[in-house]
């Protein structure tokens, strides 16, 4: 998993102030050092973080010929200029295997038809391009209505359970057509009689078949008349009205053909950072012309804001940002790395502030030392002691004192209530020895 998005919780606000209050009270040149040495170590964390590379993201390989080349030419401009990397999965899916593959977490993102069922763990970022339906006919057969059309014809609707399919089926179902008055067909070019497919607009793939022609539903006036590509919008909200002008695959569109058409969308796991959707439709939008001038229709009929009101998924989070205008704010872009970083933060200051500990138990141990030597020093002393013991008790503990002294200047001890304890002790014992008959000005002679 990407660092930039995995979450750690945040330190407990009364924690962080104790610990700040124990260093800005307590620390010493070390200490405030190794504080030093930690922030800078956080902030080049964080810093480094800032200049990731940018985010790669799993994009499944379509399964039909046209919609992999629309995918390879994202990935091919989604270079390195770009702030978002896409990254082919090598074995081709069928767009419900896309969908799991989304659902599972095994892939980013996919290209799948509107007409898709709704899954759980999909949701939708930018609508692509429209697929749109293409019913060609041989030349020569009775194109009069639906049903003299594909009565007892050879048909090629794509793969079961793909959207052309899927809406073949339910035009025979109107026209009450069953699988004995047809025949599907694997084989476009030699059996087909009928070719019934969702698809870009394409004019040279088409024109590589002279002898069809293409079949319309009706003339552009029929739109919202009542006719029956308003039916079909009607039931099946997915679809629209769509209009092939005149000319587009030449001699196979002498006049404007009249059809439906379901948009493909660009769908992403749900769990996708919403930044990165926002970057990735940024990314989209800005290679919009590219796109449009090797695929016609790519992202055409988007400008800045784009309808998604009509998908069969969820809308993605960062999709919602981006028609919002909300851009992602920079904890939002780093949120994961900011995170680490407190973290890797508070545990500097925790390791710091059980080192200050054990340096004070260190302190304290050695002042216990100084109280234990001059308390021995002391009751060595007694009145029947002689002259020399008494002056050889009081050098030691002036040595005592100076190497007290000493080690304060080192920092080996702490200028606390314990070393003034012990320097009140020490003048206490020294008041001791010279009420015993040591004049204390003759002791320092």
């Amino acid at each position: 998993m990407h660092l930039a998005h995995v979450r750690y919780p945040w330190p407990d606000k009364g924690h962080f102030l104790y610990y700040l209050a124990l260093i800005l009270t307590y620390g010493p040149k070390k200490l405030m050092r190794i504080g030093t040495i930690g922030i800078i170590a956080t902030s080049a964390i964080f810093l480094a973080a800032c200049d990731l590379r940018p985010e790669t993201l799993r994009v499944t390989m379509p399964s039909l010929p046209i919609d992999q080349d629309i995918a390879n030419d994202m990935v091919e401009m989604l270079d390195d200029t770009s702030g978002v990397h896409l990254e082919m999965v090598s074995q081709p899916h069928s767009e419900a295997e896309a969908l799991d593959a989304l659902a599972s977490g095994t892939a980013d993102i996919a290209l799948v038809s509107n007409a898709m069922p709704y899954r759980d763990g999909v949701a939708t970022v930018i609508p692509m391009y429209p697929t749109v339906l293409h019913v060609a006919y041989r030349v020569g057969r009775d194109a009069s209505s639906g049903l003299s059309l594909l009565q007892d014809a050879r048909i090629f609707a794509g793969a079961k359970d793909s959207p052309s399919r899927r809406i073949f089926e339910r035009i025979a179902t109107r026209l009450d057509l069953s699988e004995n008055d047809f025949e599907y067909v694997t084989d476009v070019e030699s059996q087909a009689d009928i070719v019934i497919l969702f698809t870009p607009i394409s004019p040279e793939r088409v024109r590589e078949f002279p002898d069809l022609r293409l079949f319309s539903f009706g003339t552009p006036s029929d739109i919202g008349s009542g006719s029956v590509v308003d039916a079909a919008t009607l039931l099946s909200p997915y679809l629209r009205p769509f209009v092939i002008p005149a000319g587009t695959y030449g001699t196979i569109t002498p006049e404007p053909t009249l059809t439906l058409a379901v948009d493909k969308y660009l769908v992403a796991r749900q769990g996708l950072a919403p930044s990165v959707v926002y970057d990735l439709i940024e990314e989209l939008l800005r290679l919009r012309p590219a796109l449009a001038a090797k695929h016609p229709g790519m992202l055409g009929h988007l400008n800045g804001d784009f309808d998604v009101s009509r998908s069969a998924f969820v809308l993605h989070t960062g999709t919602q940002n981006y028609l919002r205008r909300k851009e992602p704010s920079m904890y939002e872009r780093y949120s994961g790395i900011a995170e680490v970083s407190i973290t890797v933060l508070i545990a500097l200051i925790s390791a710091t502030v059980a080192g200050f500990r054990i340096l004070q138990r260190r302190r304290k141990n050695r002042i216990d030392r100084f109280y234990a030597k001059t308390i021995a020093l002391r009751d060595l002393v007694t009145p029947g002691s002689t002259e020399d013991e008494r002056r050889k008790a009081i050098a030691d503990i002036r040595e005592l004192q100076n190497e007290a002294y000493a080690q304060l200047v080192d920092e080996k001890l702490s200028a606390d209530e314990s070393f003034r304890i012990f320097i009140q002790l020490s003048d206490d014992a020294l008041q001791q020895l010279g009420a015993h008959g040591i004049d204390r000005r003759t002791s320092d002679a």
